[in-house]
């Protein structure tokens, strides 16, 4: 009989690279895991609830999830999390882009057997203002 499995948490990004794009007050991110291994996992964790609670600051009115599995890919829709879009808000960046490097800062748990195998992805740090 098999007990639990063991997991360890990552970042999303070492599992999936992301791109965004918007429409109105609508963001499209697309997931796309780095291999089979890594999709499975996405499949289990990368529920529309996790999106939803992970993005709960920006108030989605609707998050839906559509797998692409020929191509070890995820669709995710966020609507209303735009501030009512690029002409109709008030904030400074209405657009959808940075969302994905939001979502792959999310922890995602991973069986252990899997951590080695993951790429290694460097992180460079925010310096004191220094964006070249």
């Amino acid at each position: 009989m098999k007990g639990p499995i063991e997991t360890t948490p990552v970042p999303l990004y070492r599992l999936a690279h992301c791109r965004t794009g918007d429409k109105g007050d609508i963001a499209n991110i697309a997931v796309v895991a780095w291999n089979d291994d890594c999709y499975g996992v996405l499949l289990d964790q990368l529920t529309v609830a996790r999106v939803g609670e992970w993005f709960e600051d920006r108030a989605p009115t609707c998050v839906l999830r559509y797998t692409l599995p020929g191509l070890r890919a995820f669709n995710l829709v966020l609507e209303g999390v735009l501030d009512g879009g690029v002409n109709g808000a008030l904030n400074l960046d209405a657009h959808g882009k940075g969302l994905s490097f939001l979502l792959l800062e999310m922890p995602v748990p991973v069986p252990r057997s899997l951590v080695p195998g993951l790429p290694e992805i460097a992180v460079m740090p925010m310096g004191d203002g220094d964006r070249r």
